[in-house]
């Protein structure tokens, strides 16, 4: 991943939890207070404890304090289900003490000498305050409760203690924990359609500049997994943009024929058609022309691999062979509920890990199907095809259009033709009653290209481009007649 900016001299607590350092720029500064609020099951304990475990993997010392009425053993059976839970050190590099009674019997400084004494004594670098809503409740007055701020973030201070306060969302902006601490992290879960989706906001964090806005998050057996907003972390590209003067042929030597002699290097390409039309034979053939000295990537949603080994096998192109010798990798994922942000961090990892220089979308609808808000779509193409362009990926994408026939088209991404420098149309015609294949060349930025409509055939070798349509007009419309200056066939005389 990239970064929110450049990192800063202040010196860092880091999370240990993926994407969410990226978000903060490189962690909480250290011996700050910091307010880990939202509703209910949002995840705020399980978070909290994803932050001690990797603290203590770096040598830290934590001390969990808990102000609710739930036992430890209850906790500590549910952390024992994720992957970063350490049962061998509890007591012993992190201590879960029960702040409940202290704080009903003797009140605020009652468990601001509980605090003070435990941080000493077990030489905490790490505080957790679960349940921070309960002292609210039980200070005498706003005052009391400010002083108690004060106080605490004194003493972790001093003892350079980074704390953590988990405390539940009101709803009230104006509390007074809010505009005392270093900073708040939001978690917010929202119903969306069928699927409830969680995002994380940082509101606020002192002495430090940070990504703003939402950030999509989910939990697993591994727990939390934060997904900075794409276009966001991308708003520039992350290095300089080098501009492609060379070709890479399609891997059909016909196609490139009419293309100019092949796609420009880190450019990009859409190839847009029904289903059945043809677009993953051409990506297929396009991919593989990779090696593995510039190795393409296959990153597919709809079709398995598996499958798409089968298919590619078909044109006689062997998958199997191409990911044995390194030439190309196939990432596949389900387009069933997958996280937006998520699908671009991955496509741009395995860009960064092995150096990729062909890439295949080959389905965006699996793309699009995963964000939630429409607006997002083009400024999130917009921001992946930049940061792709100056890793010097030439990028392909196919993407399925709705209807077999018809003069209207219907693109699922708005500004389509702004977000790609290529752009190829697939169809099927009906044309003297036979149903046949065109391919239009929309447009080739930079590039000549042969603007005529074609037929094309795709038989046990790929994809074969064959000669411009002559004497037919509304191709485009998949319903073709003769053009009128084409010599019409003499009626038939009157039956006798």
């Amino acid at each position: 991943m990239g970064e929110a900016q450049a990192p800063e001299t202040v010196p860092r607590t880091a999370s240990g939890v993926p994407g969410l350092d990226t978000v903060l720029n490189g962690g909480f500064v250290e011996g700050g207070v910091y307010i880990v609020q939202g509703d209910p099951g949002s995840g705020k304990t399980i978070l909290a404890n994803q932050i001690c475990y990797k603290h203590i993997e770096g040598g830290g010392r934590v001390l969990y304090v808990t102000l609710l009425a739930e036992s430890h053993s209850r906790l500590l059976q549910q952390l024992g289900t994720l992957s970063f839970f350490d049962q061998a050190a509890v007591s012993d590099q992190i201590v879960y003490v029960s702040g409940f009674t202290t704080l009903e019997e003797d009140g605020l400084p009652g468990l601001l000498n509980l605090l003070r004494r435990e941080i000493k004594g077990r030489k905490a670098t790490m505080l957790v305050l679960d349940g921070f809503l309960a002292t609210q409740a039980s200070a005498s007055s706003e005052r009391d409760f400010k002083k108690f701020i004060h106080d605490l973030q004194g003493q972790v201070a001093a003892a350079g203690c980074t704390t953590f306060l988990l405390t539940n969302d009101d709803g009230r902006a104006s509390r007074p924990e809010r505009t005392m601490v270093d900073g708040i992290v939001q978690m917010v879960r929202r119903p969306s359609g069928d699927r409830t989706e969680r995002y994380l906001e940082v509101v606020k964090l002192r002495s430090s500049a940070f990504l703003e806005g939402r950030h999509a998050y989910s939990i697993d057996s591994d727990g939390y997994h934060v997904h900075p907003r794409f276009e966001a972390l991308y708003a520039t590209p992350s290095r300089h943009d080098d501009v492609g003067e060379d070709r890479y042929t399609t891997g059909a030597p016909s196609l490139d024929a009419v293309i100019g002699g092949g796609l420009r290097t880190t450019s990009t390409s859409a190839v847009i058609g029904p289903s059945g039309a043809g677009k993953t034979t051409i990506g297929i053939q396009f991919i593989g022309a990779s090696t593995p000295e510039e190795p393409g990537l296959l990153f597919g949603f709809y079709e398995t691999p598996p499958r798409l080994k089968v298919k590619a096998k078909r044109i006689g192109v062997d998958l199997d062979a191409l990911t044995a010798s390194g030439a190309v990798e196939i990432l596949w994922q389900a387009p069933t509920e997958p996280v937006f942000d998520a699908l671009g961090h991955r496509l741009v990892d395995a860009v960064r890990r092995r150096k990729v220089k062909r890439l295949l979308v080959d389905g965006l609808g699996g793309f699009i199907a995963a964000a939630s808000e429409p607006s997002r779509i083009s400024r999130f193409f917009a921001a992946l095809a930049n940061e792709l362009r100056v890793l010097g990926v030439t990028t392909l994408y196919t993407m399925e259009t709705r209807d077999l026939f018809g003069a209207q088209v219907e693109v699922p991404i708005d500004n389509i033709s702004s977000l790609v420098e290529n752009l190829l149309y697939m169809r099927f015609v009906e044309r003297q009653s036979r149903m046949a294949r065109i391919l239009a060349i929309v447009k080739m930025r930079d590039s000549d290209f042969d603007p005529a409509l074609r037929e094309y055939t795709i038989d046990d070798s790929g994809i074969h481009i064959g000669q411009p349509f002559v004497g037919a007009e509304a191709l485009m419309t998949g319903f073709a007649h003769e053009s009128a200056s084409e010599p019409r066939p003499a009626p038939l005389p009157p039956r006798a």
